[in-house]
């Protein structure tokens, strides 16, 4: 009956006040707001998908009656998602992200978030907020994937997606529309492409490299650029989507020459599924897959990767995941590429 009422409850904790038995390293002196909680020495985590990332969160003394309540701030609306709440003894994860959190707990000052099976939607900015009557206070983190962006359009050519069809699209393709901060250093790292798409938060934008004509005219300096928010309903362009690596997982080429149909098939004669872009893309950016053969992917699509640019492979200076189009699914040139999951 007891443990009922403190799990009802939620969160009353009977521990005594403890003395910090956590000191920062010498020279390092710790923020004057922060009185119960310890500053993370590194607020940035990095992982890749299907990994186990743990968020640091450690107190340095146990206050009467608290409690520890874990959140993230969603890039569409800059709402916080509470995930998780702890009073040290008991806890409750809540959302979409409750099967696959929990407290590393590895001492009783340790109120780290660990997220087992790292996803693409989890990346972002987290909030471990201690809650103590009038002495509440939090820090900050970012789980951060390393991934690639890429433009994308249908088969049935340039601006069609509404916000919600494009979000869609991206996601049939192994990855997630993009956030600013990820189309931004995209373009930091190369990425130019005239043709404006969607992102996550319902704005829509266009990186440019090399200033041109076709694409705002040669007087605009480079740059991430815009169009705002737009409707999300009537309002069409393409989309940039982002994608991750995923552990234990593999991109492979079939050569033949096969229709979209044979493709198919070829691939789950080998127990794999035929690639989707976004793995391909992956595939080329973590795994330096480079082929000349065009292959087709799961969209219809005809693509080949390329990380030593060459004359005989399309003649471009740069890397890049090369496109044919969406030719006739009937045509035999092609070969295929295979995705193989963990």
């Amino acid at each position: 009956m007891h443990r009922l009422l403190l799990l009802g409850c939620l969160w009353l904790l009977a521990a005594p006040p403890a003395s910090s038995i956590f000191q920062r390293p010498t020279g390092t002196p710790a923020p004057l707001h922060l009185q119960y909680l310890l500053e993370p020495l590194h607020p940035t985590v990095h992982t890749q998908r299907g990994a186990t990332a743990t968020l640091p969160c450690v107190l340095r003394t146990l206050p009467h009656n608290y409690r520890v309540k874990w959140s993230k701030v969603e890039p569409t609306n800059y709402r916080e998602n509470i995930i998780i709440i702890t009073n040290g003894l008991y806890h409750k994860n809540y959302g979409p992200l409750s099967p696959r959190v929990r407290l590393r707990h590895s001492h009783r000052y340790d109120a780290s978030l660990t997220i087992t099976n790292v996803a693409l939607e989890d990346e972002g900015r987290y909030r471990c907020q201690l809650v103590n009557g009038l002495e509440d206070e939090s820090i900050s983190l970012t789980l951060h994937l390393e991934g690639v962006v890429f433009p994308y359009q249908p088969s049935n050519g340039r601006y069609k997606f509404n916000y919600h069809e494009a979000k869609r699209a991206c996601e049939q393709q192994d990855s997630r529309l993009a956030t600013y901060q990820q189309l931004y250093k995209a373009w930091t790292e190369g990425l130019d492409w005239c043709n404006a798409g969607w992102i996550l938060d319902g704005t829509v934008h266009y990186p440019i490299i090399n200033s041109r004509e076709p694409c705002g005219g040669r007087l605009l300096l480079p740059g991430v650029r815009t169009y705002g928010a737009r409707d999300k309903q009537k309002d069409r362009f393409d989309a940039f989507c982002f994608t991750s690596a995923l552990r234990g997982s593999q991109v492979y080429f079939i050569r033949g020459h096969l229709n979209f149909k044979e493709a198919g098939q070829a691939c789950r004669n080998h127990g794999a599924a035929i690639a989707k872009v976004g793995q391909l893309y992956s595939a080329w950016k973590f795994s330096q897959l480079d082929r000349c053969d065009g292959g087709w992917l799961a969209d219809g699509s005809v693509r080949y990767p390329i990380t030593i640019p060459r004359e005989r492979c399309g003649g471009l200076p740069d890397p890049g995941v090369r496109s044919f189009g969406f030719p006739s699914k009937e045509m035999r040139t092609y070969g295929t590429y295979c995705f193989v999951g963990k």
